[in-house]
């Protein structure tokens, strides 16, 4: 049943020649960590369900990696420590294994209730700090580079190197990846196939397709 407000309002707005708030497309995308063409992405930005814009912070140096222990600061879980499972650097987000979860039912039919099934929200980079292996207390921190180069990061409390979680050395390392069919083999990358001549596309295409007719030359400037 429509409420009197809600058609007042669609006819006032079909007065001025727009249109009413259950055909206008969003003007601002809800993201969620469902991707865009699936269902639940599509339910949560319905038509005539405008959000507000959630400006996204850039960030010059990304600090966590997946595997890393990292503390909440901000939430019904603060305080809690937990292992970083994903990130969505596109929104600044990071995914917390246990921690600040929300439940929803699942499974619910005749005769039977359902189950609650517990997923993990994300939360803000600003919201979480990472755990410092020494003392294991939140930090902060800086990026330094080691006697060999590599890029390190660095607690800015204790001043100790903060390594690299296994489990993004193990998503890094591509040594076992076994040779497939379709890959391009280390040859062909070193094969040098293209021979620079003085010719313009036009000359190139008339010799590789035997074109004989000439077309008058134009004027060109070639700087």
């Amino acid at each position: 049943m429509v409420r009197l407000t809600d058609l007042l309002l669609m006819a006032r707005q079909a007065s001025r020649g727009g249109k009413p708030s259950w055909q206008r497309v969003n003007r601002h995308y809800r993201f969620t960590m469902s991707r865009p063409w699936t269902i639940q992405a599509q339910t949560a930005n319905l038509p005539g369900k405008d959000r507000k814009k959630v400006q996204v912070e850039p960030v010059k140096n990304w600090k966590f990696m997946k595997g890393d222990l990292v503390q909440v600061l901000k939430g019904k879980d603060t305080g809690r420590i937990g292992t970083v499972i994903d990130m969505i650097r596109e929104r600044n987000w990071v995914i917390v294994e246990g921690l600040n979860c929300h439940y929803r039912m699942v499974g619910k039919m005749e005769g039977f209730s359902g189950s609650y099934v517990a997923s993990e929200a994300p939360l803000l980079h600003r919201d979480v700090a990472l755990i410092d292996p020494s003392d294991n207390q939140p930090t902060d921190v800086v990026f330094r580079y080691t006697e060999a180069g590599d890029r390190v990061r660095v607690s800015q409390r204790t001043g100790r190197i903060i390594p690299t979680p296994q489990l993004t050395l193990k998503e890094d390392d591509h040594s076992a990846y076994p040779e497939q069919s379709h890959d391009t083999k280390p040859g062909d990358v070193c094969m040098k196939t293209f021979k620079p001549i003085m010719k313009t596309v036009e000359e190139d295409l008339r010799e590789v397709y035997g074109i004989k007719d000439e077309p008058a030359p134009y004027k060109s400037y070639w700087y």
